[in-house]
Order: structure tokens, then C-alpha cells, then sequence
């Protein structure tokens, strides 16, 4: 067997040390999951403090370590930093996830004022503060791996809310910059731009059923014949988080199957105007 086969079917993150923020569900949870999965020690970061201690108890206390954390208060995302290190040593990927959605208004005349505030602190800020108090540590290390969870909705216009989409397409650049400057220092900065997929955040949002949602996501995509799933989110954040990527920075990486590649609105007219005039 090749060395590089052999490494991908290994622990491809053992020995290093993790904190994922938003990591007691949805994407965070099968993140934790995968990282303890590959050799991984995780630190999940969280309000969802039930959902939390019972993941680390299930992942086992040696191996997962959960902090209560908003991510909009720097004393408390500091100390998830200050908590890795105490219990780890050392602190190797920060992987920035949690958000939220906000309100479901697609009208700018109907946004609230409070609600788009409140989704950039969360969004942007917390996310900022991630990134401010790992590089604090990774800087003198000379090495580690910073991630955010964007979403399709930096690289696909007019199907999320406003407040949610320019928090999303700030963090895409707040992934540049950051990759430019912590580059110098061996940090590697990337992020995940995932579809839509049926986690409990989205679920709750749109009010319907996973089944529903699922289905809504199936028949739109263009790839066929997949399901995307917050695994699928999980296996990008490990290759982004490994040495796999080992020169991997700056980058946006969409999980969506292509849908942000093209808009079918006109090919799919034509073909319902022609069959119109037709029939």
C-alpha cells in the first residue's frame, strides 16, 4: 500500500488538539465526532451546555472537554483557549462554526434592526474572537490550522436572509486577510461554505419537517443521488484541519454538489414557455 493511502486510512489528526466552536450539534457535532475518530483531542465550545456534556460523555473524557462559551464575549472565548492548552498542552486547529440564522424575513422593508445586529455578533464577531485568541497561542507555536463555517450563501445571492448572508460573506474575508497575515507564521486559514443541509438549526428555521427539508434539498441539487449530511461538512473541516492540506490557505470551499456553479431559471423557462406554446 502507497504511504499516502496508508495516511488517509490512519488517525489524520493524532495527536493534535482542536476546539470547535457551535460543537454540541449539527456540523460541530459530527466534526467532534470525526476529529476524535482521527486521533483527535476536542474542546467543544458551547451555550448548549446539556447537548455538550453528554457528546464529551459519549466521546469520552479523554478525549473530549466541554466549555460553556457565547462566542460574542471575549473573556469567554479566551478561556476556551486558556482550558485547550491547560488540559492539552497545546492548541492545533480552531475551527469557528457556530451561528446562527437569525429571523427568516426576506424583505429588507420587514428586517429588524436588532435581529441583523444580532446575527453579525454571533456570526462575525464570535467568529473574529475565535480566530484572535487561537492566533494568540499559534502565533508563538509558528503553526496550526484556523477554519470558519461560511455557507453557499457567500458564493449564491437572493436565497437567505440579508442579516445571514452578509455575515456569511464576511467571513470569507476575514479568511483572506487572515490567511495573508498569519501566513507568515505558518497558520493556515480556510473556510467551509456548505448547502443547505438538514441539521437541527435549518430544521427549526424553515418549520417543517428533516424529511421535508431533505426532500427540498434532494430535488433542487444538482448533484443527484447524494443527501448532503453534516458528515459531509465534517470530512472537509478533517482534510482542512490535517497535514493533508498542508498548503492549503485562503481558500472558500463550497460543500453544495456544484449548485453554486450555475443558475438553470433560464434554461428551465425555455423549456416551460416552449412547452406551453406547444401544447
Amino acid at each position: 500500500m502507497e504511504c499516502g493511502m496508508q495516511d488517509r486510512t490512519g488517525k489524520r489528526l493524532d495527536g493534535k488538539v482542536a476546539i470547535i466552536t457551535g460543537g454540541a450539534s449539527g456540523f460541530g457535532e459530527s466534526t467532534a465526532r470525526l476529529f476524535v475518530r482521527h486521533g483527535a483531542k476536542v474542546v467543544i465550545a458551547d451555550v448548549q451546555d446539556e447537548l455538550g456534556q453528554a457528546l464529551c460523555g459519549e466521546l469520552g473524557e479523554s478525549d473530549a472537554l466541554y466549555v460553556h462559551c457565547d462566542v460574542t464575549c471575549d473573556a469567554e472565548v479566551k478561556n476556551v483557549v486558556e482550558v485547550a492548552v491547560s488540559a492539552f498542552g497545546k492548541l492545533d486547529v480552531m475551527f469557528n462554526n457556530a451561528g446562527i440564522t437569525g429571523n427568516v424575513e426576506p424583505s429588507i422593508l420587514g428586517s429588524d434592526d436588532e435581529n441583523f445586529k444580532r446575527v453579525l455578533e454571533v456570526n462575525v464577531l464570535g467568529a473574529f474572537l475565535g480566530a484572535k485568541h487561537a492566533a494568540a497561542v499559534m502565533v508563538p507555536a509558528r503553526k496550526g490550522a484556523i477554519l470558519f463555517t461560511s455557507s453557499v450563501s457567500s458564493v449564491v445571492s437572493g436565497e437567505a436572509p440579508h442579516a445571514y448572508a452578509a455575515s456569511k460573506h464576511a467571513i470569507v474575508g476575514l479568511t483572506k486577510n487572515l490567511c495573508v497575515e498569519l501566513g507568515q507564521f505558518g497558520i493556515r486559514v480556510n473556510c467551509l461554505s456548505p448547502c443547505a443541509v438538514a441539521t437541527p438549526l435549518l430544521v427549526k428555521a424553515m418549520g417543517v419537517e428533516k424529511s421535508v427539508v431533505e426532500r427540498i434539498i434532494s430535488e433542487s441539487a444538482t448533484l443527484k443521488g447524494v443527501v448532503p449530511t453534516a458528515e459531509d461538512v465534517a470530512e472537509a473541516a478533517l482534510f482542512l484541519a490535517s497535514d493533508e492540506s498542508r498548503f492549503v490557505s485562503g481558500v472558500n470551499l463550497p460543500i453544495d454538489g456544484g449548485y453554486s456553479t450555475t443558475n438553470q431559471n433560464y434554461t428551465n423557462k425555455i423549456k416551460q414557455v416552449l412547452s406551453e406554446l406547444s401544447g
